[in-house]
């Protein structure tokens, strides 16, 4: 059984967002046409509090991009992005919703971020979505969204960890970075992650 992981295809991710991931939308149409191939389609989105750990609007004299260590993990600052309940925190008009299964929400604990859609940053919550596909008898996991170096990144490799055969589907990934989603190309094949 085969599962389709969108990993954070929400406006704040796209152009005009606050952390748009250049030509982020251009990938929508893509995901939209390899829906039907899977078994389960599950959407994961950034959901964070108003005083979310990540937001260099909520730490005196940091500026977005600097680095801070928070509980003994290190925190890249961005802009305030994907808050709960919010119009940049909703899935895109132009993505088919009616084929989604389940979300995950995730960075929904003010103290710590979640790239990947499996587990909070410090690795020290889940977010019950390798319990769920378990649950489901899915083995094959495809992963695509925003950012291929962030997000979708950790999402595989969790994936990949959790036993689930993983793949990233490029036509439908955007990153933010050319060195960074190369050298996150790299590391993922490292984890035994399938390159489309």
């Amino acid at each position: 059984m085969k599962a389709l992981l969108i990993i954070d295809v929400q406006n704040d991710f796209l152009p005009g967002g606050a952390l748009e991931v250049s030509e982020g939308d251009l990938i929508i149409e893509n995901i939209n046409d390899i829906m039907d191939n899977y078994d389960l389609v599950i959407a994961t989105k950034d959901w964070h509090p108003k005083n979310h750990i990540s937001f260099a609007s909520n730490h005196k004299e940091k500026n977005i991009g600097d680095v801070v260590k928070v509980n003994g993990v290190n925190q890249i600052l961005w802009p305030d992005h994907c808050v709960q309940n919010t119009y940049g925190s909703d899935f895109p008009k132009s993505l088919n919703k009616s084929k989604i299964n389940k979300v995950i929400l995730k960075g929904m604990d003010k103290d710590i971020d979640s790239y990947s859609g499996f587990f909070d940053n410090a690795r020290g919550a889940s977010t019950l979505l390798s319990e769920y596909l378990k649950s489901k008898n899915i083995d094959k996991v495809d992963c695509v969204g925003l950012a291929t170096e962030y997000c979708v990144k950790f999402s595989a490799i969790d994936s990949s960890k959790e036993g689930f055969q993983t793949r990233v589907i490029l036509k439908c990934c955007r990153g933010i970075n050319k060195n960074d989603i190369d050298k996150s190309i790299q590391e993922m094949r490292e984890n035994n992650i399938v390159i489309i």
